[in-house]
């Protein structure tokens, strides 16, 4: 049995109407879920890929700009 209550009217839904509105709610909500989980992890791989490329090159282009500096005297 599923009670709804919607702008203060009450809807009771039972018998075989329930069992399809409760299995389109899981289904629903499991499509909504996976597809929360596969954004997360799309994000996740891409910063991360992002991350690979991009720090070594900061890191060797800091280098590079360390070696050519000038010396500053005191």
């Amino acid at each position: 049995m599923l009670v709804i209550e919607h702008n203060g009217r009450t809807i009771v839904v039972t018998g075989w109407r329930a069992w399809v509105l409760a299995a389109l709610l899981v289904v629903g909500m499991t499509f909504l879920a996976a597809l929360v989980a596969f954004l997360v992890l799309g994000l996740a791989i891409t910063v991360g890929a992002v991350l690979l490329i991009a720090l070594p090159i900061a890191i060797g282009v800091a280098i590079l700009a360390s070696l050519f500096q000038r010396s500053a005297k005191s």
